[in-house]
């Protein structure tokens, strides 16, 4: 029998849109869902409905795919879904994808042959693709990055918390501002660049492309940035970092050149560290409520496990600006006094 894939090939569709078609055609476009009916119908194509239902009634595994295992954020992460899961006495088996599509993409096929009851992705690209498991009825929940309409969806207001660390680098004596954020393309990145942005020009400063690097979402990339910036004719006075492990990168590359924090350059970090309040400086940043995120994300995985056909939901936190010592230069905290 005809795969889905062949259907989808055969069509010049996406397995997606294959799969909408089989279960009623819901946002597909009647013309295009007629040619692709035809085509299932000359294949004689039918999904396995009775091994889905077993699945279903059997199977009570979820995945966790992660993009990071070594990123603090996920650890609470991680409580958060298993503790919710196990409520409901589903087991978690966690996938590290190191950010990396391809391998994303092997665990994905791999949980897809396994018929896991469900799967929570934090995926690693805006672009990766879950009809492997959709495909198969295998119910999906993003985590951080929207994957789609019809896949929920928990997250930080990125583009909220990435705004208001900027601000309060501006409102406590800083008056150039850079921005190191992760990937191109990456969701987040994008999202906390924009932030930044916007509170930049709401001060009616001139965004200045030099002050914003790319980086990898790791201490690497983001102690090269910050060597850069350093470097510069006109370095910035306060940096803000978009995830955690950066932090630690710019930190280092600071301490290397001997900058003084905050008084020539202020910090800001986006995610908390355990150890962020036990350094001198104290190093202020965004907290995500990373416990709560991954229980969201497991709740809503089991309603639709449960049965919930609502379209794709979406929940949202704000992260909260935890102020500290590395972002308030002296001149400032005096005035401020």
């Amino acid at each position: 029998m005809a795969t889905i894939r062949e259907i989808a090939a055969a069509a010049g569709v996406s397995t997606a849109t294959v799969s909408r078609v089989v279960n009623g055609g819901v946002g597909v476009e009647p013309g295009l869902a007629k040619r692709v009916q035809g085509v299932i119908d000359e294949f004689g194509y039918t999904p396995n409905l009775v091994a889905r239902g077993l699945r279903m009634q059997a199977t009570k595994v979820i995945a966790l795919v992660i993009a990071d295992i070594e990123n603090p954020f996920f650890t609470s992460v991680c409580r958060g879904v298993e503790d919710a899961a196990r409520r409901h006495d589903f087991s978690v088996m966690l996938c590290n994808t190191d950010e990396s599509a391809t391998k994303e993409a092997g665990y994905l096929d791999i949980l897809a042959a396994q018929s896991v009851a469900g799967v929570i992705i934090s995926a690693a690209s805006s672009t990766s693709d879950v009809t492997t498991l959709t495909s198969r009825g295998i119910s999906v929940v993003a985590i951080g990055r929207k994957l789609g309409p019809e896949i929920d969806c928990v997250r930080s207001d990125s583009h909220a918390g990435a705004r208001n660390a900027t601000r309060h680098l501006l409102e406590y004596g800083a008056h150039r501002v850079a921005c190191i954020t992760g990937p191109h393309g990456v969701a987040t990145a994008e999202e906390r660049l924009e932030g930044y942005r916007e509170a930049i020009e709401n001060a009616r400063i001139t965004f200045d492309p030099e002050l914003v690097e790319y980086a990898n979402f790791r201490e690497d990339g983001s102690y090269r940035a910050t060597r850069r910036m350093l470097s510069l004719a006109n370095p910035p006075d306060a940096i803000f970092v978009a995830n955690n492990r950066m932090l630690v990168g710019a930190l280092r590359a600071c301490r290397e050149a001997g900058v003084e924090i905050p008084n020539q350059v202020s910090l800001v970090g986006f995610d908390d560290l355990p150890w962020a309040d036990l350094t001198t400086p104290s190093i202020t940043t965004l907290r995500q409520p990373t416990y709560e995120i991954g229980a969201a994300a497991a709740r809503l995985l089991v309603e639709r496990l449960q049965g919930n056909r609502e379209p794709g939901r979406e929940v949202v936190f704000q992260p909260e600006l935890v102020v500290r010592e590395s972002s308030i230069k002296r001149a400032a905290a005096n005035f401020k006094n």
